[in-house]
């Protein structure tokens, strides 16, 4: 039974580690897209 439980609480961390992680990447994209946005206009 406890095993379970420490599988289903791994299984939970990896997915939201993983998803944390696309998170991070998009947000990384928009600041750089902004970034190249301000170069073009200046």
């Amino acid at each position: 039974m406890i095993r379970k439980i420490f599988l289903a609480v791994g299984v939970s961390a990896l997915a939201l580690s993983a998803t944390a992680c696309n998170t991070i990447k998009g947000i990384g994209n928009d600041i750089e897209s902004v970034g190249e946005a301000g170069d073009r206009a200046i």
